[in-house]
């Protein structure tokens, strides 16, 4: 938490200004019908929001340092705040993860209420263990030392490799996700150093017509999992589980199809009418039939619709304008190079 704090306040000016969480809601990977109705809050209310968070990642983790009250205070405030996350948005099982190491923050006479004083059960077991190990303190084993050498090494290893997260943590060019070792022992995390401000999405389309710039084509749209689409299609719930083409293509939507080549491949497979790429698809308009000629990706803006408003009324959760073409319209033949090229050679072309 400490790291994703730091990280937020260095990279994006509108953590230190309070104003992030006007855009969060509407703009992050995958937002859920809760987090339509959070975009609307009042100002005041997002600016609370992001101080909350300051507190909670910046403050709230020294806590653990603080005494056995302060550290329980610490696992229930993450706890809290994990939760939060969850309700307000389809951050996967990202949020679940982080909970986790909080649960360490505990001991056995916090969780106690948890588990029965009946007899033969674990309080109970736990009780014999303890006046047993009372009555007199066995000689340790070769097996004791050698685990206790075992721990300590780890201890010290851990600690040696954690040089550099700890250097990374104070720099002012702080990195986010990134290991520091091959055997990925230990690593940095840090969600949302920067706040994207409007929301843009790639819509792939497909026609039967023989002439992709023929102005009297039909394009029909493809439907994924839970991505924002159809202007009508509520918002979806999905964490703790992880649609990952619909997370690649939010990255996808702010950067350009050169940058993510890989969606070309999909193109391809759209073309040919793959099985297993059009099960990760919502919706295919092309199932039962011929498969699409052309595949084509728009780039377009998309707004959350206002409550109560004139969009809403008409059944539409998102209002969309229009930006461009995102990549052209391709088809197999055409393909068939820029596949050879890349050695994609389990590609639909083969």
């Amino acid at each position: 938490p400490l790291g994703a704090g730091l990280i937020k306040i260095r990279g994006d000016s509108c953590w230190r200004e309070l104003t992030c969480m006007y855009y969060h809601y509407e703009t992050q990977p995958v937002p859920n019908p809760i987090a339509y109705y959070m975009h609307h809050s009042p100002e005041w209310f997002h600016q609370f929001e992001t101080l909350c968070n300051h507190l909670i990642e910046l403050v709230v983790p020294f806590f653990i340092f603080l005494g056995r009250r302060m550290c329980i205070i610490q696992g229930i405030l993450q706890i809290l705040f994990q939760v939060l996350l969850i309700i307000s948005g389809n951050l996967s099982f990202l949020n679940w993860l982080t909970i986790v190491p909080s649960l360490a923050c505990f001991d056995d006479a916090c969780l106690g209420f948890l588990f029965s004083s009946k007899e033969g059960g674990v309080k109970d077991q736990v009780l014999k263990i303890q006046d047993l190990r009372q009555e007199g303190t066995p000689q340790p084993r070769c097996g004791c030392y050698i685990r206790k050498a075992v721990n300590i090494s780890f201890g010290v290893l851990v600690a040696y490799l954690s040089i550099p997260v700890v250097l990374n943590l104070v720099n002012s060019r702080q990195v986010m996700n990134t290991s520091f070792n091959p055997l990925r022992i230990v690593n940095t995390y840090g969600a949302f150093g920067s706040i994207t401000k409007e929301r843009t999405e790639v819509i792939i389309q497909g026609t039967s017509s023989l002439d992709p710039n023929d102005p009297t084509a039909v394009w029909e749209e493809y439907e994924f999992k839970c991505k924002p689409g159809d202007l009508k299609r509520r918002p979806c719930l999905i964490t703790p589980y992880h649609y990952r083409l619909d997370w690649l293509m939010w990255f996808a939507a702010f950067q350009t199809y050169e940058q993510n080549e890989w969606i070309i491949h999909l193109a391809g497979k759209l073309l040919a009418n793959e099985e297993q790429t059009l099960s990760l698809m919502e919706f295919n308009p092309f199932a039962g039939k011929a498969p699409p000629r052309w595949v084509r990706g728009e780039h377009f803006k998309y707004k959350f619709s206002r409550p109560g408003g004139k969009h809403a009324r008409e059944g539409k959760w998102w209002i969309r304008k229009r930006i461009g073409p995102y990549f052209p319209p391709v088809n197999l033949n055409g393909l068939k190079k820029f596949y050879e090229a890349r050695n994609w050679l389990n590609g639909p072309l083969v």
